[in-house]
């Protein structure tokens, strides 16, 4: 008689991954993140669990969009107040938060609850090729 597998958090073991965005487009890039993030590429997935690794992207600054997504695609914040409402295009946030851009996207791929915030803690975004994980001996993706 076969017993079902359940995963526990001891049976849980993270890894850290570097994904280097420089040319890649930003939906594509963001959907293996994501991926890795929640843990579907380890056999021991489990929905309501984290198994994800950690990842640590690079070059944030150099990744690619089609279209005429830079000049039409908007992120709103909204002070609360009337006509409080300010919208940014692409091009302007990739400039001054290239960072904000992937982690915008990516959490828009994760679960909106908790456990998503907690994934989303995992992920490491930096503008350029340096980044301070190191020690953590990461593989390339």
């Amino acid at each position: 008689m076969n017993k079902t597998f359940v995963t526990k958090e001891s049976d849980i073991q993270r890894e850290w991954v570097v994904v280097d965005a420089a040319g890649q487009n930003l939906g594509h890039m963001a959907t293996k993140v994501a991926a890795i993030l929640r843990g579907k590429h380890k056999p021991i997935f489990t929905p309501s669990l984290d198994t994800g690794d950690f990842v640590i992207v690079v070059n944030a600054e150099k990744i690619t969009v089609t279209g005429r997504k830079l000049d039409e695609k908007f992120y709103y914040t909204v002070s609360m107040y009337p006509g409080g409402i300010r919208a940014t295009s692409l091009r302007t946030q990739l400039a001054n938060h290239p960072d904000r851009v992937i982690k915008h996207a990516v959490w828009g791929m994760l679960p909106h609850n908790r456990l998503g915030k907690a994934m989303l803690k995992k992920l490491k975004v930096y503008a350029g090729s340096e980044h301070p994980h190191k020690a953590q001996k990461p593989r390339a993706v």
